[in-house]
């Protein structure tokens, strides 16, 4: 079979997605088959080996099949080239336009499975002091060239912890939009325990998004968050995030839990947030190896059935009414991110970093605390340009596992954070994470191929092509 499809069958569809042009098919299990067979290039008459291999066909309705094939093949559609290493190219150093700014290195909670050292990042516990929140803005205006938006995010530890300098960062940051001709998009990323009513409305004014960390049913959160005295947080966070949300409007926020090795029963976890009133949900998985909650290869078959089970509950909900957005499903088969962004994926060390208390430069907040990828400080004034053009170059195609991969152009390559802890290189793979998601995008695929036969039903035809 050629390596410019992919094919697979999940429920009752037989999907077939043409790797380079985007383009998903939904099929009947003949031409499903024969697809199964085929190599480009090909000719306007079907390979009589065919025949001979698919004996459970009419000839008839094989020939007929191929017809049809050859007819998407001819409209680059199927089995079309891959017209985009051509930006790769482009890979180059960007101006910088978006910065994680680490305003506090200290957490109330003590999460099992906290990447950071439940806060800390193994660096000792502190707060950003407000001169340099001022000079993270200041760099991020004069390295962001000619980008008019720009994206920051409050994160920590709790960044909570240190909401008046929070304040004070964004309202410097706006007085200075005017002079440099930018607009703040500002996100926070909270653990709930410090919000009021204070806060809650600050944060509906200033905050373009709000990330609120919960992790599903109350026993499932509970286990995993819990304060430094080992008890749980479900009943102080879940009222406020709800008045949080209730006043929000139409701004972004989503809850964000995470699943791990210890409930792979997560689509309970997805749904008891949506009954407690939420309808913009992620839950990732645990970032890491080695632990005892980590995910591994022996647990991939059980997260994979649970994705298909989740996937067939969001689809019976729609059924029935409802609905709500759970990120790891959420797929543009129309239009999608440009043909840069699906090779390098979230600009981590080049047009993204993230600043910690200290005024260290990292490329994103799964770096902090590694002193071989400290890119620099803003109070020395010091970036390491050859690191940064380093991490401009790392894309899909500069990744020998990735540019064989079917799912390249959604991931983008992954995490490099990821990569590097599992591989010891930014241009390696973190395996289970790529098997991960692969299945959550056969899953968006499947999911959107059943809502578009609902269309159809409806007599509205539907056809999907990505447009780079």
């Amino acid at each position: 079979m050629s390596n410019t499809i992919h094919r697979f069958k999940q429920g009752d569809n037989y999907i077939v997605l043409d790797i380079n042009s985007g383009g998903v098919h939904v099929v009947d299990k003949i031409v499903y088959d024969i697809l199964g067979l085929l190599t480009p290039p090909l000719s306007a008459d079907m390979p009589e080996a065919l025949v001979k291999v698919l004996t459970e066909y009419p000839e008839e309705e094989l020939r007929e099949c191929y017809a049809e094939i050859y007819s998407l093949y001819m409209d680059k559609i199927l089995f079309s080239t891959d017209e985009y290493r051509q930006y790769a190219e482009m890979s180059i150093k960007a101006p910088i336009k978006a910065m994680c700014l680490h305003v506090s290195h200290d957490c109330n909670l003590r999460c099992k499975y906290c990447f950071a050292s439940t806060g800390d990042f193994g660096k000792g516990r502190k707060l950003m002091p407000v001169e340099t929140g001022k000079k993270a803005i200041d760099f991020l205006l004069t390295h962001s060239g000619n980008r008019h938006n720009l994206e920051l995010d409050f994160f920590g530890g709790e960044p909570l912890m240190n909401f008046k300098v929070v304040k004070q960062i964004v309202e410097y940051a706006r007085s200075r939009e005017a002079e440099y001709n930018k607009k703040f998009r500002f996100t926070i990323t909270t653990n709930g325990l410090l919000l009021d009513d204070e806060k809650i409305e600050f944060i509906n004014k200033e905050m373009s998004n709000v990330v609120l960390s919960i992790d599903g049913r109350k026993e499932v959160n509970d286990y995993f968050r819990v304060l430094p005295n080992g008890q749980g947080c479900y009943d102080m966070i879940l009222p406020k995030y709800q008045k949080l949300v209730a006043g929000r409007g139409d701004k972004e926020y989503y809850v964000r839990g995470t699943f791990t090795n210890k409930n792979t029963d997560f689509a309970n976890d997805v749904f008891a947030l949506y009954e407690a009133g939420f309808d913009q949900i992620s839950i990732e998985p645990v970032v890491g190896e080695g632990d005892e909650y980590a995910l591994t290869e022996k647990d991939l078959s059980v997260v994979f059935k649970e994705y298909e089970n989740l996937a067939n509950r969001i689809l019976e909900n729609e059924k029935n009414g409802g609905k709500f957005n759970f990120f790891h499903f959420m797929i543009d088969l129309d239009q999608g991110p440009c043909a840069i962004k699906r090779l390098r994926g979230c600009g981590c060390g080049n047009d993204y970093v993230a600043i910690t208390p200290d005024g260290d430069i990292y490329p994103c907040h799964q770096f902090v605390g590694m002193e071989e990828y400290k890119m620099g400080n803003i109070d020395e004034g010091t970036f390491n340009q050859e690191m940064k053009a380093d991490f401009a170059n790392c894309h899909v195609y500069s990744k020998p596992e990735c540019r064989k991969c079917w799912a390249k152009f959604y991931c983008s390559g992954g995490c490099a954070a990821n990569a590097y802890h599992a591989s010891g290189s930014i241009r390696g793979i973190y395996e289970p994470g790529c098997e991960l998601f692969k299945k959550r995008i056969e899953c968006a695929i499947m999911i959107k191929a059943a809502e578009d036969a609902e269309k159809v039903k409806n007599g509205k035809p539907v056809y999907h092509k990505v447009k780079y």
